[in-house]
């Protein structure tokens, strides 16, 4: 579902989805690998970002020129969706900085395609709901580093001590427990799909200190990063 608008989706299918619009997937049974799992490539950014790359380089100015940001939720036609799977795919197995080139490569074929149809509009929706996909879209663009409270709690417009209460009645742990779980599900993700080093992958989803990465996961999953990819490879 995207929005206002319940679609069947297959396996290829790239989809476009504005920061109004509220989404959920479901997943049939035999839509699972033979591990369990559903494998899915995802890239998060901001209006922003687009802007600043604009304003950096001319080759993506030239390209993006009076770009319109899109409000309704977009499906791409089948060439669109090989080129922007072929991109991402390129930018998973990429170093952080072959990732930026992808990325900024993706930015013309997503902005300037006319191969798409509507996949949904956005649904008014209550200010807790909306607030939450904020911090939740703030975690995963900026994971990578450490998130300062002073900084999430005013990018939603609170201070630091309503932030942290709101966020534990909300969801139950605090803005320091979600964003340390969420980097362990994305070292979880990168020690089943790609072949990095342990340590690498450490500080790629967000700790400083190898040892402490270590002693978190191995806390958190039970084994230690490298036996959860031994169990996982079997």
């Amino acid at each position: 579902m995207a929005g206002d608008t319940l679609l069947p989706f297959v396996p290829g299918d790239v989809v476009l989805l504005p920061p109004s619009i509220l989404h959920r997937w479901e997943f049939d049974a035999d839509s699972v690998d033979a591990a369990g799992n559903v494998c899915y490539l995802m890239v998060a950014f901001s209006h922003e970002f687009v802007l600043r790359c604009i304003g950096l380089f001319p080759e993506v100015r030239n390209r993006l020129k009076d770009v319109v940001f899109p409000e309704n939720a977009w499906k791409f036609g089948t060439h669109a969706s090989l080129l922007i799977r072929q991109t991402l795919v390129r930018a998973n197995d990429a170093d952080e900085l072959g990732r930026l080139c992808e990325m900024i490569r993706l930015l013309p074929v997503l902005f300037t395609s006319t191969d798409y149809t509507l996949a949904g509009r956005p649904m008014r929706i209550d200010r807790d709901v909306r607030r939450m996909q904020q911090i939740c879209t703030y975690v995963m663009r900026h994971y990578v580093h450490p998130i300062a409270l002073d900084d999430i709690a005013a990018e939603v417009g609170m201070n630091r001590s309503a932030f942290c209460s709101y966020f534990k009645r909300c969801k139950g742990m605090t803005f320091s427990q979600f964003v340390t779980q969420y980097r362990l599900n994305t070292a979880c993700e990168l020690l089943r799909r790609s072949r990095k080093q342990v340590s690498e992958i450490c500080y790629e989803v967000g700790f400083n200190d190898f040892p402490h990465f270590v002693r978190v996961f191995t806390q958190a999953m039970g084994v230690s990063p490298s036996k959860y990819r031994k169990m996982e490879s079997q």
